[in-house]
């Protein structure tokens, strides 16, 4: 196994000097060195044969002894030096003071096809940021981010990456669902990959302490290698960075209401600096169409990560970003021409998302009244998100009394539809296909427009916990049949209909499958 490792975030950005690995408060430092843990009997579980390409390896390197043992942080690879982040971050509104990584340890960087990637275990043991915690993580919450990750990437949503999927070996006892009743769960670790796991957090963390020199070396390091056609970091560059990272962030999010993702803890050391879908922890998945909707057990009464809130909340991060960056500028305005046009380009690109979603090619004043009267339907009763919109596709402007037979199976409950309903879908539906006739393009391009970006598949919290019910009992094919289906969301795939379905009724209020907490 082969690698071109470099270590620049190691040799460009301060480190702890203090190596043991206690719990810490870590000043005027980026990271912290850190060995991860010896695990009892480690077992590799599946691998992503495109990120082994991608990070110049091959499927015969992942079936060696020195794979297993780098990946499940039993070998400390020569030359390399595994660190955790430190960082900080509002929590649910609060500034919640230093996190940093308390269960992810990063091992290197690899350098293939002139792009660097960070190679990262998330379940490897303890570190400095761990504070009570034990540093591990278990297989259901490893299945889902291993799974989840890969599926995002092909639905063309920007995220991070994962590489392998292993068993530890060890028991490790959670509390899922916070109630008092912990447990010994199955230890897994997944090696997840991206070209930086900075977040706002980062950054805020030495705002926070007015350690202004590491926050100005920690900014230049990210220009310099992120966003390098900024130029050379200057004041003005600092504004411009804000604004990419701003840009960035609202592509990432509109592209999650797009596929009716909802991340679940848009804290702000859960945000990448890149823009990139990070931390895959309580997240879901839409079944029926409900902006009030989140799968955090710890949010269920605020809400304030709901699906229908998402891209205000990174605008709220983007403040919090924006106080960080503030010391290294010392002027407000740009800054705050960066937050408007956010906010104002976040109706905007929802506004075109939600275009593309029903098929127009074309802008019409009005057409913001239409999808507000669609979104307003898609409530009237439980209704499948996944499945309308690509059944939409089928729509046929010339015949709009066929619209209710369409979208039909996407109902949970068709008893629930009652003519009241049904009228107000039928005045929608005649309403969707006079605009239909005023834009330009033909019904065949129309649809295939729209089955482009609604995907037939996703990965449903169901499915996830069918893979990892099977995973509990040592059969893992499960998690390879839903890894080479997500390969293809946009896909018919007709031999996988199955899963073009909506929730069964057994998984309403089934753990893992409708209600999901922070325990991993």
């Amino acid at each position: 196994m082969k690698l071109n490792i470099k270590n620049t975030f190691t040799s460009q950005l301060p480190a702890d000097p203090i190596t043991d690995n206690s719990r810490r408060q870590v000043t005027k430092a980026c990271y912290s060195f850190v060995t991860p843990k010896q695990t009892a009997k480690p077992e590799l579980i599946h691998v992503s044969p495109e990120m082994l390409d991608t990070l110049g390896m091959s499927e015969n390197d992942a079936k060696t002894k020195q794979f297993l043992n780098v990946f499940t942080g039993n070998t400390v690879m020569e030359g390399t030096t595994p660190y955790a982040m430190c960082y900080g971050g509002h929590q649910f509104g609060h500034w919640a003071g230093q996190l940093g990584d308390g269960r992810a340890i990063n091992l290197f960087e690899v350098e293939h096809n002139n792009k660097n990637w960070k190679l990262q275990l998330k379940g490897a043991g303890e570190t400095p940021y761990s504070r009570t915690a034990d540093g591990l993580a278990v297989l259901r919450s490893s299945v889902r981010e291993y799974l989840c990750s890969e599926a995002m990437y092909h639905l063309g949503v920007p995220t991070t990456r994962a590489l392998s999927l292993a068993l530890s070996g060890d028991q490790v006892l959670r509390d899922v669902m916070y109630n008092g009743n912990p447990d010994y769960e199955k230890g897994a670790i997944v090696s997840r990959i991206s070209p930086s796991f900075l977040r706002f957090g980062s950054f805020e963390i030495l705002a926070s302490r007015q350690d202004t020199e590491t926050l100005k070396t920690l900014v230049d390091y990210t220009i310099n290698t992120h966003f390098a056609h900024l130029g050379p970091p200057n004041k003005q560059a600092y504004v411009q960075f804000f604004n990419d990272v701003a840009m960035r962030s609202l592509d990432m999010v509109i592209h999650w209401q797009r596929v009716g993702f909802v991340h679940g803890v848009m804290n702000t050391d859960n945000l990448s600096i890149l823009g990139l879908t990070i931390d895959y922890g309580p997240y879901g998945w839409l079944e029926g169409f409900e902006p009030g909707w989140t799968p955090n057990t710890t949010d269920n009464q605020n809400k304030r990560y709901q699906y229908g809130s998402q891209p205000d909340i990174v605008l709220w991060n983007l403040y919090q970003l924006a106080n960080a960056l503030y010391p290294l500028i010392e002027e407000a305005e740009g800054l705050e021409a960066v937050l408007a046009n956010y906010a104002e380009q976040k109706d905007i690109q929802y506004l075109q998302m939600m275009r593309s979603k029903i098929g127009l090619s074309s802008e019409e004043q009005l057409d913001a009244n239409l999808i507000q009267e669609l979104e307003d339907c898609l409530q009237l009763t439980e209704t499948d998100m996944t499945i309308v919109f690509r059944n939409l596709s089928d729509f046929d402007g010339a015949n709009p009394t066929n619209g209710l037979q369409i979208i039909r199976e996407s109902f949970y409950d068709i008893k629930a539809v009652t003519e009241a309903i049904k009228d107000r879908w039928n005045l929608w539906f005649d309403s969707y296909a006079d605009r239909l006739e005023r834009d330009p393009i033909s019904a065949k391009a129309k649809k295939e427009n729209m089955n482009s970006v609604n995907p037939k598949y996703v990965l449903r919290n169901y499915m996830a916990q069918l893979a990892i019910d099977d995973a509990n009992k040592g059969d893992y094919k499960l998690i390879d049949d839903l890894f080479n289906l997500l390969k293809q969301p946009y896909a018919e795939q007709p031999k996988h209909e199955k899963w073009f379905a909506k929730r069964p009724e057994w998984a309403r209020h089934k753990v893992g499958c409708s209600m999901l907490s922070c325990s991993s």
